[in-house]
């Protein structure tokens, strides 16, 4: 009796199973035919994000909805993988797509805690259902992602598939697959991460979200320490590396989905613009790789160039007072990370919450729980809001958002960001290769390219192009002009009666052409232009890549008050700087797929090649000499400091001082600098070119020149010297002048052909 009571229930279950398997059986003659293709697995093409790297292979940029590295199975490290299985699917190996053990096991229990805390999807699955299936928890998508796990084990070998989930699967911060994971949130690649690191990454893939580092690092520790454990259960870690492992401290990238190795953003948004023009369609998922012309050398110099000057130019105009102000009543440190997130970090300039204000002391919070303390010398530049009688609006007072800064010794002092902007590029002249290009102070501010889109009047930077353009006309370094004030009629300046001044309101009576370029005597220009008739100017400027309706034919476009864009301005000195020929600026040297095919290459053109020849090499080299003084004695005489007699240039600067430039150049390199406001608007009294925007200018070249010989340019043919007559035609001190040969006046003294370099020129010049 007892023996029939047991045999029921176990028959019964027994057919249940057996219908069950008929079932299961029925379902899969159905669907099996109907399953997807899975050509996107056997002919598997990762979405992979446009990538910008500097000629010498930094990343500067990348762009795409999915950060991704792509490695090869064989690139990834043996605990890497190990860590993987022993988190997602240890019998990985062993199965045939799906793992009944791990069924049974999730099964019983899921039975045994009453609801469904456990899965059983193998790695195979896991691909099955992220490139077929949605994720919804339905029975049928579960049926179907276990039929699609066998089509797949069946087409691809296991180490095809397990390469493909190390490359697909989603795990944060935008990051698809293990090696962009390993960038994004650490700085590595997977071949340089620890057993701590591995671990962690390893437990992301079954909720990139609550186990995410950035987002929460106690959770993420926790199920760090459970990858841990798993591997040590498996013998994959000994019992030594499992304790260290444990202790390990992580370190995360809080800022990694914005850094790089070095500030060129607006590079990379150029390409990126570049780029798309031209691939609309794959341009941020077929893997293409772009390296420009920019050197990391160059560019860490230049940024770092526009950075102090802005700030040194900030600096000397004084502190204008917090961000902003929150209230701090009652508010809990969730709320001060909170707080800081509408003010993001602008690279070493830091966002504080002040906690604590006095006239000798201020406490703030920093992203992260850091609390700092600024005292003594740190405060001096602030000294002026800490003040009880300062207005509470602009006061530093408990809940001031405030910028900080760790000064040369290592002390935090108080700072801001700078309202003014400024542009800075740099271009081999020789075949027009853009070297560093920083297009404002931070591109997380705006986006805005000040070398490429800013038109701006170029000021007594415009100067060179004038005078060019009178030597064409029979002028030489010698003539002589009045500097004298001058009233221009209307009708000459195409609006109103017009009295320009010379920038220090000081007028020196008859000087020599070469002197007035280097003093940036502004009536001496308006009389060249004056004489030589603006309309021949304005067609004569286009020869350097002007626009020639930017620049009304107008006695005032003598002192640049037209406009022109910082890349105009390298384009243009690159002339002189190369004997006359005029190359085109490129930042794009060439573009390759993700196999390394190469797209497109660039070709430039040299100088040397006379299609690109655009004023006589005569012209060039007078110029050249002319500026060469400008740097000696004039306007950029403080670059002397930099022990260099190749130096050539001119600094520029507006009306009311709205405009700061300093263009220079070496024969190998073009520098243009520029300051100024967004909207414009003064930059203060004695803010010129040579004060405000020189020293950028400076500080990049004494970086980027370093280990680079002096060169000079050679006397071309036709270019002579002649000693000046007494009588009214002579150089500053009383010296030989060149000439073209066919503009020495009659009366001067005997033609000396023997000088042949630009250095033995100025040794008998000056």
């Amino acid at each position: 009796m007892w023996l029939r009571w047991f045999a029921f229930p176990v028959l019964a279950l027994a057919g249940l199973a057996v219908l069950g398997l008929a079932l299961v059986g029925f379902v899969i003659l159905l669907a099996y035919p109907n399953l997807p293709s899975i050509e996107a697995l056997t002919e598997y093409q990762p979405k992979i994000p446009l990538r910008v790297y500097t000629a010498d292979g930094v990343l500067i940029g990348e762009f795409g909805e999915e950060r991704r590295s792509v490695v090869s199975i064989e690139e990834v490290p043996a605990l890497m993988k190990q860590a993987i299985l022993a988190a997602e699917d240890e019998r990985f190996y062993q199965h045939t797509g799906v793992d009944y053990h791990g069924v049974l096991r999730a099964a019983y229990s899921n039975l045994v805690t009453g609801g469904k805390t456990q899965g059983a999807s193998t790695i195979t699955m896991q691909v099955a259902r992220n490139f077929f299936l949605s994720r919804e928890k339905t029975l049928t998508r579960k049926l179907y992602e276990a039929l699609l796990a066998f089509k797949i084990e069946n087409s691809l070998g296991k180490d095809q598939i397990l390469e493909i989930y190390i490359n697909q699967i989603y795990l944060g911060q935008r990051a698809y697959g293990f090696g962009a994971a390993a960038q994004v949130y650490f700085g590595k690649t997977l071949s340089q991460l620890n057993p701590a690191e591995i671990a962690m990454l390893a437990g992301l893939p079954k909720a990139p979200s609550s186990f995410n580092p950035v987002i929460n690092p106690k959770r993420a520790k926790q199920r760090q320490l459970y990858v841990l454990r798993r591997m040590h259960e498996l013998a994959l870690l000994d019992d030594e590396l499992y304790e260290e492992a444990q202790k390990t401290p992580i370190s995360v990238r809080r800022e990694a989905v914005t850094e790089y190795e070095i500030h060129a953003e607006f590079v990379a948004e150029m390409v990126r613009q570049l780029l798309y023009e031209r691939y609309p369609e794959d341009v941020y998922s077929r893997g293409f790789r772009v390296y420009t012309t920019i050197t990391r050398a160059d560019q860490e110099a230049a940024y770092a160039a526009v950075r102090q000057g802005l700030l040194e130019y900030d600096r000397r105009h004084g502190y204008r007072g917090p961000e902003g102000f929150v209230d701090l009543k009652d508010a809990q440190e969730e709320d001060y990370e909170e707080t800081l997130q509408d003010h993001p970090d602008s690279d070493d300039l830091l966002a504080a919450l002040v906690l604590e204000a006095t006239p000798k002391r201020v406490t703030a919070y920093r992203r992260g729980g850091e609390t700092v303390t600024v005292s003594g010398e740190g405060l001096k530049f602030a000294e002026r809001m800490l003040d009880s009688r300062t207005p509470p609006t602009r006061r530093i007072r408990r809940g001031a958002l405030i910028r900080i800064q760790k000064d040369d010794h290592d002390n935090w002092q108080i700072v801001q960001l700078p309202e003014a902007e400024g542009a800075f590029i740099s271009v081999n002249p020789q075949d027009g290769a853009v070297r560093s290009l920083v297009g404002g102070f931070d591109f997380n501010r705006s986006q805005y390219n000040h070398v490429t889109q800013a038109w701006r009047q170029p000021g007594s930077g415009f100067k060179p192009f004038i005078y060019s353009s009178a030597l064409e006309k029979g002028f030489t370094p010698a003539t002589v002009i009045n500097d004298a004030p001058v009233v221009v009629d209307a009708a000459l300046t195409g609006g109103q009666v017009w009295e320009p001044k010379n920038y220090d309101g000081r007028y020196e009576g008859p000087m020599s052409m070469r002197m007035a370029l280097a003093k940036s005597k502004n009536m001496v220009s308006i009389r060249i232009l004056q004489t030589i008739g603006p309309q021949y100017a304005q067609d004569y400027i286009t020869r350097f890549g002007f626009d020639a309706d930017r620049h009304p034919p107008y006695l005032t476009m003598a002192l640049g008050a037209g406009s022109a864009t910082p890349l105009q301005m390298a384009r243009a000195f690159s002339v002189f700087a190369t004997g006359g020929y005029r190359t085109e600026p490129y930042v794009i040297q060439k573009v390759v797929d993700d196999r390394g095919n190469v797209l497109a290459q660039a070709q430039p053109a040299h100088a040397g090649d006379e299609s690109l020849r655009v004023i006589d090499t005569r012209n060039a080299f007078i110029m050249d000499s002319m500026m060469h003084d400008v740097m000696r004695y004039g306007t950029g005489a403080r670059a002397m400091v930099l022990g260099r007699q190749d130096l050539a240039g001119k600094s520029g600067t507006t009306n009311d001082y709205i405009d700061a430039w300093f263009s220079g150049y070496q024969p190998t390199l073009v520098g243009i600098a520029w300051v100024g406001f967004d909207q414009p608007k003064k930059l203060g009294p004695g803010e010129t070119g040579s004060v405000t925007a020189l020293p950028i200018w400076m500080s990049y070249m004494a970086k980027a020149l370093k280990g680079t010989p002096e060169m000079v340019q050679r006397n071309p043919e036709g270019v002579v010297m002649a000693k000046v007559n007494e009588n009214g035609l002579q150089s500053p001190d009383g010296r030989p002048e060149f000439f073209f040969r066919e503009n020495v006046p009659p009366e001067q003294g005997p033609i000396d052909p023997g000088v042949r370099t630009t250095e033995d020129a100025r040794n008998q010049l000056f």
